[in-house]
């Protein structure tokens, strides 16, 4: 079992920025890629960004791209989501995911993965 919390969101002006950190407990030692997914109201999830256990390799959508920082620190079991120059269309409730033990990929779609948090809410104003 793995746990995950986030941490980070909150309300913020277009333009600003915010760090979303994901705390991970419970199996930490199988290192699953994980990854951040978004949610807006009357939407799917939507991939945000993935990482590879290692931190080696990332993914991003393209809506993203430039502007969103994925990485995380397997010492302290945290994932971090830097977002910056935040758009009003980045409004959604943010959620870590944790797939794969040791996964070498990054995963991309929901499905890939096994375990979710609760998800915090990341508001933009225009």
């Amino acid at each position: 079992q793995v746990q995950l919390v986030e941490s980070g969101g909150g309300l913020v002006q277009a333009g600003d920025s915010l760090r979303l950190s994901c705390a991970v407990s419970g199996r930490t030692f199988s290192r699953p890629a994980m990854g951040w997914f978004r949610q807006a109201p009357g939407k799917e999830r939507e991939f945000v960004a993935g990482i590879n256990w290692s931190g080696g390799r990332t993914d991003y959508a393209d809506s993203v791209k430039g502007r969103f920082t994925i990485s995380r620190d397997n010492a302290k079991n945290t994932v971090a989501l830097q977002m910056n120059s935040l758009k009003p269309e980045d409004t959604a409730v943010y959620y870590c995911a944790a797939g794969s033990p040791f996964g070498t990929r990054v995963l991309l779609t929901p499905l890939d993965y096994e375990y979710w948090g609760q998800g915090t809410q990341v508001t933009v104003s225009s």
